[in-house]
């Protein structure tokens, strides 16, 4: 199975479950995603455990005193291993009419697709999340 795609699963399973924080092995681009998922606001906190984890604190929003909702409506992996897709800065769109946020590996390393567009780069088109 993909690395990344079975991150994705694996903040996917836990916030449908109501966990409170998932552990994943690390990677440099699970590292560079998970800094790109707290710092969009997805997530609460991400760190490096004992172990060489990289623990993620999922964000929840409390509706109710006994119910709540994760920050993260959905996740879709766009480039996978048997067809890599690759986009031009130009061919970027907004996720969920800018409530999502697209993630591409640029020659400059993992950005968001606003900060894609901006700097006039392309990339691989990793994944969508809303």
């Amino acid at each position: 199975m993909d690395k990344i795609s079975e991150m994705l699963t694996k903040i996917r399973n836990a916030q449908m479950a109501g966990h409170k924080e998932v552990a994943i092995k690390p990677s440099k681009l699970r590292i560079a995603l998970a800094g790109i998922l707290e710092k969009e606001g997805f997530v609460e906190k991400t760190s490096m455990d004992a172990q060489g984890l990289i623990k993620i604190i999922l964000k929840y929003y409390q509706i109710t005193p006994t119910r709540k909702i994760p920050a993260i409506k959905g996740i879709k992996k766009i480039s996978k291993s048997g067809q890599r897709i690759y986009i031009k800065n130009k061919d970027i769109k907004n996720v969920k009419n800018n409530y999502g946020t697209a993630i591409i590996s640029t020659s400059k390393g993992v950005m968001t697709g606003a900060e894609s567009r901006k700097l006039g780069l392309g990339g691989e088109y990793i994944c969508e999340v809303w």
